[in-house]
């Protein structure tokens, strides 16, 4: 068991803690259609314990592995599990650090995807989009109308 760090910034972290990296369906709007992508993100450990509660998601597969596995000398690796044309996703490195912190804390969710293993039957639905690029834009008639005397003591 070796006690690397991986970061300066993360002396708390070493290349043998554990992490849980999704593989989730996404999309991208580009040119007025859908695409889609499969992105490499990691999920932390309250996020992996709804999904095993069977929620729907975007996830087709978690794969556990260690830190210093998926990081290896500042540089983002994919798990052998995923398929190569797989994206990280933003950010990648920092929230990799941060999903590792979780499990520190919350051991016992590592018991739910033993470390090496990869868990594949996840409630998978892509009915609800993950449209990664989407654009908020909020218009007048989003506001909700209100009667004269609301702000008024009567």
């Amino acid at each position: 068991m070796t006690n690397t760090t991986i970061y300066p910034n993360t002396p708390d972290l070493a290349a043998d803690d554990y992490i849980v990296i999704g593989l989730a369906t996404c999309f991208i709007k580009a040119d007025g259609e859908v695409h889609q992508v499969k992105i490499a993100e990691p999920i932390p450990s309250a996020s992996l314990e709804t999904l095993i509660k069977g929620i729907p998601t975007s996830y087709e597969c978690a794969c556990a592995t260690t830190l210093g596995s998926i990081l290896a000398d500042e540089e983002p690796n994919l798990p052998n599990d995923f398929p190569p044309e797989t994206q990280f996703c933003d950010d990648f490195a920092y929230r990799a650090t941060a999903a590792a912190r979780t499990y520190k804390s919350r051991s016992v969710a590592q018991s739910h995807i033993p470390q090496g293993t990869t868990k594949t039957d996840f409630n998978f639905s892509t009915e609800r989009k993950r449209v990664l690029n989407s654009d908020r834009i909020v218009k007048t008639e989003d506001n909700i109308k209100q009667h004269a005397y609301t702000h008024q003591v009567l």
